[in-house]
Order: structure tokens, then sequence, then C-alpha cells
């Protein structure tokens, strides 16, 4: 690790700055940095857990395939942020039960999954660590409610006022995001622009209808 991923990952991190000065310098000399290139996929169902990921730059999607081929996206890791599915398979040691995917050319910092383990008897890890689970829980309880208790229809509105005036994506992309099919996704968009609510064009949604959307969200 050179220099200046160290200092960005002690920025990013500041639980890793806050350790001891001699354990500071082990974790870093133990971790291992990776840049993958976007699209790949960093974990899947049924690997094992090498270690704990710092994120550096980039982002990871994390979803949960079906038997089907279609995928349920349950959240994003971003640089500052890390994986509560990891840190669940090394606590538990257990396997990875979700797929991990880059979504542009992402650097990570891989803690070995030994010095995960001795971490937790430091209080501001093992704390850092809990609180994660608390967030990305409250997040997944949101997707829980979202998938079961909204419609398709409910959950695109709102996918696409969350994106601005005009989307740049397409309609593949905005299903993956849902967790649905594009076939589904394009047949709502057509009953969207047919009510004025947005307009569609080549990769792109521009909204005409903000309050429109917003109703049919709610």
């Amino acid at each position: 690790m050179n220099g200046d991923q160290q200092s960005r990952i002690d920025a990013l991190y500041p639980v890793l700055a806050a350790l001891p000065a001699d354990l500071h310098r082990l974790c870093l000399k133990e971790a291992m940095v990776m840049t993958v290139p976007a699209g790949a996929t960093v974990f899947d169902s049924g690997q094992p857990c090498q270690g704990f990921p710092f994120i550096l730059d980039g982002g990871i999607r994390v979803l949960k395939a079906a038997s089907n081929g279609r995928e349920l996206p349950l959240y994003r890791v971003l640089p500052g942020e890390s994986c509560l599915i990891s840190s669940g398979c090394l606590l538990g040691h257990s396997d990875y039960n979700a797929r991990g995917v880059t979504e542009k050319e992402t650097t990570l910092v891989l803690l070995p999954r030994q010095r995960f383990d001795a971490l937790l008897t430091n209080a501001e890890f093992r704390d850092f660590v809990f609180h994660l689970f608390a967030e990305r829980m409250a997040d997944l309880m949101q997707l829980v409610e979202e998938v079961a208790f909204h419609k398709l229809d409910q959950r695109l509105a709102n996918l696409l006022l969350g994106k601005g005036h005009t989307v740049h994506t397409t309609h593949q992309q905005l299903a993956d995001e849902l967790g649905s099919v594009r076939e589904m996704v394009s047949r709502l968009l057509k009953g969207f622009a047919e009510q004025g609510l947005v307009r569609l064009g080549r990769e792109q949604i521009e909204i005409l209808d903000a309050a429109g959307l917003r109703r049919m969200a709610e």
C-alpha cells in the first residue's frame, strides 16, 4: 500500500487511523490492495469470505440472485462504507449468500480474516462493525417494506424521482435496481408516458410531471 492509499484509507475510515500506532502499521502491512474493473464479480454466493473490505474508490452493488436468474439489489458499498454481508460471514464463519459486483473500476483494501478477528478485541473497531450492522439492517428493512407492501409502479415512480429531472439510464438498468424484469418496467414506463408523467427517449427519461409521479409513489 503506497502513501497516498494509506492517507486515503485513514481519511475514509477514521476507526483505522485511531488504532494504536503499532496495530495501525500492522493492519496496513497485512492488508491487500485490489483494483477491480467495472462489472466484475468481487464475491459470489457459496464462496468463503477472505477478509473485510474497505472501499477507496468506485463502488460495489450487492445482489441476491434467485434460481430463475432474477436479482434483487440489496445495497451499495461506497468509499467510506463497508459490507454487511462480508462482516456477517466473517463473524459467523460462513460463506457468502449474495453477490457483489463492481459498478465501475473499484479500488478496495482487503483486511485478512485473522486480522479482522483480532481487531474485534478493540472497542472502537468493534463499535464500528456493530454500527455498520445497525445501519445496513435499517436499509434492508426498508427494502423489505418496499418489496412487500409497495407495488412496482410506486417503486418505479419513487426511483425516477430520486434521479433528477432527466434520467440517463436504460430500462434494463432500472429493472435491475428494482429487482424486476425489463419487460415489466418498459410497460410501466410506457404507461407513465401515456399519462404525461414522463417523456421517453433513447437511454433517457425526462420527467414532465414530478407532482404526478409523487402522487403515484405515495
